[in-house]
C-alpha cells in the first residue's frame, strides 16, 4: 500500500492512566513530531464491563482530544483478552492446550475456535466499529493483536481438525494411515469416530498436521475479523495485524505458531512487531530480519506497529540509539515506527516495560530523541516514504520445516531458526541485502533472484524441488544447508536418496550423518585447487569476511605423514552429514581421523546454475567464506563496508537511489562510497571525509543535516571517504 507520508508514533492507553492528562500528552505527542497514535486493543472489558453493557468515554476522550491536536489513529479490535464476566459464563472459553486447562487472568488464552467466543467478538467489533466511523482522522485497523492460536485442543478444535483431515484425505483412512504411517504402535484409524485426542499422539505427520491446522485457524480467524471491519471502513482506511516473530527474549526468527503469508492475504497491509536488545547489544539485524519477513508477507511496504522506547530492563538506548533505530526501520522498506508504548503502565506485569515516558509522565532524554526523529520523519518524509527493495538474494523459509526440526531435533544443536538467523546474519554482516521467500507461497518467485538459499528446507514437495531444479538450470546459484529435502509435507521421510528428488541437481548424496565432536575442516588437496580452498578464501576476503583462518586448512599441518594427528580445529558443531560426491566438487572434508574421507561441502555445476550443500554446522566464519565464494558466482556486486558498517539501498518514490549507512558501533566508522554521484540527504556529526576536494557549499556546516529544499548541501562521489561516529548514520540520495 503506497502512503503519502511516514508515520510515526506509539501506542497510547487513556484507560491505563492514574491520573487525568490526555491533554498534557496529546500536546507532548504533537511536540515530539508524531503523527499517529494507535488505541483500543487491550480493553475489551473498559468497553464491555457487562454482558451487553458498553462504555465507551475512553474511546472518545482519545478520538476527540487526537483529533483536536491534528493526530491520526489507528483502532484495534479488542479481542486478545476477554472479559471475566464472558469467562465466567463460558468457563471452556479459556482454552485447553497440550498443557492442559488455562486459567483466567492471562492475555491470549482464549479458544478462538469456540462459537460463543466468536459470538461476543464479533458483537464488540460491531459495537467499537459503530462508534469509530464519525472520526475522519482514524486511518486505519489493527486486527486483534499478535494473533495466534494459543495452542488450542479443545474439543472444538479437535472437532474441526478431524473435519480438516476428512477433506484432506476424501474421506480415505487407507491413504491416511498411509500417509501418516499410523501402523507404528497400532495407531491406525479405521473408523473416523476413533480419531484420537491429538495430544497424545507421537506420529510427527498427524502432530504437524494438527499444528497447520491451528496455523489455518489462526489464518481464518484474522479473515472473519477482517470481513466485519471491511463492512465500516472507508476505502482510504487500511487493515493490518502486528505479526510478532519467534521469541528468544526478544525478536528471533519465523513465528512457528501463524503462517503469516496465508494469514495476511486479506490485509490491506503487513504490521509488524520488532523488539531487540538495545544499548551495547544493538546489531540491527533484529529489524533487518524482522522487516524482511513482513515486507515479504505483500511484497510491500509494511508498518511496524510496536517496537521499544525505553522498553523491558537493560534495554534502555544509548544517546542517538533510538534515532539510529527509528530510521533502521525505514531502510528495510518500513513506512510506520510505533513504540509500545507511550507512557510506563504503573500497575501489573508490563510495569516495567518501559514506554517513552517513565513513570514520573514527563520529558526525558527518550522523549527528546524522539521529537529529534519525528522532525526528521517529517522533513525527510517524501524522500524516505515506499522505499522499494531490490534485494539480489532470497532465503526460502518454511513452517513445515520449522515443525520438523522440533519433532526431530538436533541434539544440543541448532533448532530452525537457529539456522534461519546464521544464514541471515551472516549476509547482514557481509551487507548482502535478502529477501524472504515462502516455501509454500513463492515458488514462482525464485527466478528474481541470483541466488537462492535454503536453510534446513527438511519439508519438500516434488514440485518445490522441480522449482528448485529449475531454478539452478535456467542459471541461479542455489546454496542448501544440512537438513534440506528429508521429508514429504507431512513429515515422512522419503525412501529414495536424499537429499530427494536434487541428488542430481547437488551432484551427491549421504545415506549416514552423526553428532560433530571435535571436527574440523581441511582442504581436499586433490580435487579443490583454484575452484576449491583458494576460490573460497579469495572471495571471502572481497566480502570482508572474518580475518579468521581459512575457511579450510590442511590436515595434520605439523606432523608428518603417518603420524598421529593434532585434534581439529572444531569450526563444525552439532550435525554433520557425510557427504558422497559423485558429479560435485568436494569444497572442503571432515577433519577427522574417522570421518575424512567424507564431503563436508559441496559445489556443482547443474546446466547453467551452481547449487552448493553445507553439510554441516559451521562457525560464522566459514559461513561467510562460502557466501562469499557464493556471491563472486552469481556476480553480486560487494559492498566495501561490512559489519558494524552496514549499508541499506533502495529506490524511493522519486526514482531516486537511496543509501543508508549505520554504524553500530561505539567506535567511529570510516568507509568509501561506491555509485553515482548522490548528496548527503541526513546526517549525524559528521561529513564525508574527502581532505581538499571536498565538495561541498561554502555554507555546508560540521553537521551535514541538510534540507532537501534548496539548501546547501554536501555531495559525495565514487571513491570519497565516508565517516561516521558511534551509533551514527547517514543517508545520501543519488543526484
Amino acid at each position: 500500500m503506497k502512503m503519502r507520508k511516514l508515520l510515526y508514533g506509539a501506542a497510547y492507553y487513556d484507560e491505563y492512566l492514574p491520573v487525568d492528562r490526555i491533554e498534557t500528552d496529546m500536546e507532548m505527542i504533537k511536540k515530539a513530531g508524531m503523527n499517529v497514535i494507535r488505541i483500543a486493543e487491550s480493553t475489551w472489558s473498559t468497553w464491555e464491563p457487562q454482558d451487553g453493557v458498553f462504555d465507551f468515554t475512553h474511546l472518545h476522550r482519545m478520538l476527540s482530544c487526537s483529533k483536536k491536536h491534528g493526530i491520526q489513529v489507528i483502532v484495534g479490535t479488542p479481542t486478545y483478552a476477554v472479559p471475566a464476566w464472558l469467562a465466567r459464563k463460558y468457563p471452556d472459553i479459556i482454552t485447553e492446550t497440550h498443557d492442559g486447562p488455562g486459567r483466567y487472568g492471562h492475555r491470549q488464552n482464549m479458544d478462538i475456535a469456540h462459537p460463543m467466543y466468536l459470538k461476543y467478538a464479533e458483537r464488540i467489533i460491531r459495537r467499537l466499529m459503530e462508534e469509530v466511523q464519525p472520526y475522519d482522522h482514524v486511518i486505519g485497523f489493527q486486527l486483534d493483536n499478535e494473533t495466534k492460536s494459543y495452542d488450542t485442543c479443545s474439543a472444538y478444535a479437535q472437532k474441526k481438525f478431524v473435519a480438516y483431515v476428512r477433506g484432506l484425505f476424501d474421506d480415505d483412512l487407507s491413504r491416511l494411515n498411509q500417509a501418516w504411517g499410523l501402523d507404528y504402535w497400532s495407531n491406525r484409524i479405521d473408523a473416523w469416530e476413533d480419531f484420537p485426542d491429538v495430544r497424545g499422539t507421537i506420529n510427527a505427520s498427524l502432530g504437524a498436521t494438527y499444528h497447520k491446522f491451528q496455523q489455518k485457524l489462526v489464518s481464518e480467524f484474522l479473515a472473519w475479523q477482517c470481513a466485519i471491519v471491511q463492512e465500516y471502513a472507508r476505502p482510504d482506511q487500511f487493515i493490518t495485524q502486528n505479526f510478532d516473530y519467534d521469541w528468544r527474549g526478544y525478536s528471533f526468527g519465523l513465528q512457528p505458531e501463524v503462517d503469516q503469508w496465508e494469514a495476511a492475504a486479506p490485509l490491506t497491509v503487513a504490521g509488524c512487531d520488532i523488539y531487540h536488545p538495545s544499548a551495547q547489544d544493538l546489531t540491527g539485524k533484529e529489524i533487518a530480519f524482522g522487516g524482511a519477513i513482513a515486507r515479504s508477507l505483500k511484497k510491500d511496504n509494511y508498518l511496524v506497529l510496536e517496537t521499544e522506547a525505553q522498553g523491558n530492563h537493560g534495554w534502555l538506548p544509548y544517546p542517538g540509539q533510538l534515532r539510529l533505530q527509528a530510521f533502521s526501520h525505514l531502510a528495510n522498506g518500513a513506512n510506520c515506527v510505533e513504540y509500545w508504548h507511550w507512557h510506563s503502565i504503573h500497575n501489573a506485569i508490563e510495569s516495567y516495560w518501559k514506554g517513552v515516558l517513565s513513570h514520573n509522565l514527563k520529558e526525558n532524554a527518550t522523549y527528546r530523541e524522539t521529537c529529534c526523529i519525528g522532525a526528521e520523519f517529517a522533513k525527510y518524509s517524501t524522500y524516505l516514504v515506499n522505499l522499494k527493495k531490490h534485494c539480489p538474494v532470497a532465503i526460502l523459509l518454511d513452517n513445515v520445516s520449522l515443525d520438523a526440526l522440533q519433532w526431530f531435533p538436533i541434539k544440543d544443536g541448532p533448532a530452525y531458526n537457529d539456522v534461519f538467523r546464521w544464514v541471515f546474519d551472516a549476509l547482514y554482516e557481509m551487507n548482502v541485502e535478502c529477501d524472504i521467500l515462502s516455501a509454500e507461497d513463492d515458488v514462482n518467485s525464485f527466478s528474481q533472484y541470483k541466488m537462492l538459499i535454503t536453510p534446513a528446507l527438511y519439508s519438500v514437495s516434488d514440485a518445490l524441488t522441480d522449482a528448485l531444479r529449475d531454478y539452478v538450470h535456467a542459471g541461479g546459484v542455489l546454496l542448501s544447508t544440512f537438513r534440506t529435502a528429508v521429508a514429504d509435507r507431512m513429515l515422512k521421510i522419503y525412501h529414495d536418496d536424499l537429499p530427494h528428488g536434487l541428488t542430481d541437481v547437488f551432484g551427491m548424496t549421504y545415506d549416514q550423518f552423526t553428532d560433530a565432536v571435535r571436527v574440523g575442516l581441511k582442504t581436499n588437496t586433490e580435487k579443490s585447487g583454484s575452484n576449491g580452498k583458494d576460490a573460497l578464501h579469495t572471495a571471502a576476503e572481497t566480502r570482508n569476511a572474518s580475518p579468521a583462518a581459512d575457511m579450510t586448512k590442511p590436515v595434520n599441518p605439523h606432523f608428518a605423514p603417518g603420524q598421529e594427528p593434532q585434534e581439529a580445529d572444531p569450526c563444525v558443531h552439532s550435525w554433520m552429514e557425510l557427504l558422497l560426491p559423485g558429479a560435485a566438487e568436494p569444497l572442503a572434508l571432515y577433519d577427522h581421523p574417522h570421518w575424512g574421507s567424507h564431503a563436508a561441502l559441496t559445489g556443482n555445476r547443474f546446466g547453467q546454475g551452481y547449487a552448493a550443500y553445507l553439510g554441516c554446522y559451521t562457525d560464522a566464519d566459514v559461513l561467510k567464506k562460502l557466501l562469499g565464494f557464493l556471491c563472486e558466482k552469481a556476480d553480486i556486486a560487494g559492498e566495501e563496508a561490512a559489519y558494524p558498517l552496514i549499508v541499506r539501498r533502495g529506490t524511493n518514490d522519486l526514482q531516486k537511489e537511496i543509501t543508508y549507512y549505520f554504524n553500530y558501533s561505539e567506535k567511529p566508522q570510516k568507509t568509501v562510497y561506491r555509485g553515482k554521484d548522490a548528496r548527503v540527504l541526513l546526517s549525524g556529526q559528521e561529513v564525508p571525509d574527502r581532505g581538499d576536494n571536498a565538495s561541498r557549499s561554502d555554507n555546508a556546516a560540521t553537521s551535514a543535516n541538510t534540507a532537501p529544499s534548496g539548501e546547501s548541501t554536501v555531495i559525495v562521489k565514487d571513491g570519497d571517504r565516508l565517516s561516521l561516529s558511534r551509533w551514527d548514520f547517514m543517508i545520501l540520495e543519488e543526484l
